[in-house]
């Protein structure tokens, strides 16, 4: 197919891609082979579809396809194609989306020049090296030892640090080690959805935060609206519940009755229902001897005083 029949398709694909999906994961793609990415790809089919291509050839494409859907979102999209940098077109959950990417991640050796995404730490034990390669572990100032006819470190060493450069000592150390201290995969940068862009931490927030900033929020707005006397949908339902509670005092106080305060009339007038409400149906008839029994404790202290045969001092007879 010739290269300019081969741009059409792509044109066409990348605009059906815009017409038919609201969201968009931006992608980085840095150290991600071929194989890899078609793992990725099997395991998204039916749910999203990754769209890779030459920055120059997308920008044309988003340029032609606003010039033809004036106001279009999509717009949002072009300050972002910059880099290594691929689509990733879905209309399902972007959360679910954004694991499958997270998940599909491969080890790989440190290579020379890499700039380290995490910190490398190799852990004490054999190496395997003969002793002849002693000089080699101190010029990376690795403390070593001979055991048993091989170089055995003594501590944990940081070879690498999160941000710095590989060089050939420490590329050449962990290969010979046989460790694999990075892992690559499609490195979510931010997410579009439906004319908005914004970090990829928004998708952590869970439906149930939400909920709750926005009823704490709600309980706020009401709360202000009832002290300073401004009316709100917040506060109605509240200005009215109070309401209704003066006009039930007004009922039970006085002979205005109406439909609404005749079940809390109901409930004040039957004795029982405070019975039941106190916790125990024994507890009332239990509790009027428990009161008289300090009465009677009492009154036989003041016979004591007044019959006792003394006066102040017990001798009234002498004055």
């Amino acid at each position: 197919m010739p290269v300019s029949d081969k741009k059409r398709v792509y044109a066409a694909k990348l605009r059906t891609l815009l017409q038919e999906n609201r969201s968009v994961l931006i992608v980085e793609c840095d150290n991600v082979g071929s194989k890899q990415m078609q793992s990725v790809r099997l395991t998204l089919r039916g749910t999203a579809t990754i769209l890779m291509g030459k920055n120059t050839t997308i920008r044309k494409v988003l340029k032609d396809f606003l010039r033809d859907n004036p106001g279009h979102p999509t717009a949002a999209l072009m300050p972002y194609v910059v880099g290594n940098t691929g689509f990733v077109f879905t209309n399902a959950d972007l959360s679910s989306v954004r694991d499958v990417l997270a998940a599909n991640k491969v080890p790989a050796p440190a290579r020379v020049g890499s700039v380290a995404p995490v910190d490398v730490f190799v852990e004490p034990g054999p190496t395997g090296c003969d002793p002849g390669q002693t000089a080699w572990f101190q010029a990376l100032n690795i403390p070593t030892k001979i055991n048993k006819g091989q170089i055995e470190m003594i501590s944990r060493v940081h070879l690498v640090k999160l941000g710095d450069r590989v060089g050939n000592s420490e590329a050449a150390l962990l290969q010979k080690l046989n460790i694999k201290p990075f892992s690559y995969g499609l490195k979510l940068q931010y997410v579009y959805d439906n004319g908005d862009v914004f970090e990829p931490a928004v998708l952590d927030i869970a439906p149930e935060d939400i909920f709750k900033k926005l009823g704490s929020a709600v309980s706020t707005l009401a709360a202000v609206c009832l002290e300073i006397g401004y009316p709100t949908k917040a506060s109605v339902p509240h200005t009215i519940n109070n309401a209704f509670k003066s006009l039930v005092a007004i009922a039970l106080q006085s002979d205005y009755k109406f439909p609404r305060a005749q079940a809390f009339e109901d409930f004040l007038a039957n004795p029982a229902n405070f019975v039941v409400a106190s916790g125990g149906g024994g507890g009332g008839a239990a509790a009027a001897p428990a009161a008289a029994a300090p009465a009677k404790k009492e009154e036989s202290s003041e016979e004591s005083v007044a019959g006792g045969g003394g006066g102040l001092f017990g001798e009234d007879e002498d004055w």
